[in-house]
């Protein structure tokens, strides 16, 4: 069998940690209005 082919997956900068997170499924459709890589971080937001 040949290994699929990885395609390329995009990415961001979450605005509170500053860490990088990659696309998810379930943000397919909002994925232009992401900013946060987690709920925790979303929580956070004005704790920076």
């Amino acid at each position: 069998m040949k290994k699929a082919e990885r395609r390329t997956i995009s990415y961001k900068i979450c605005i509170v940690c500053e860490r990088p997170f990659t696309w998810r499924k379930k943000w397919e459709t909002v994925w232009d209005k992401v900013k946060y890589c987690s709920d925790k971080c979303k929580m956070n937001k004005h704790k920076k």
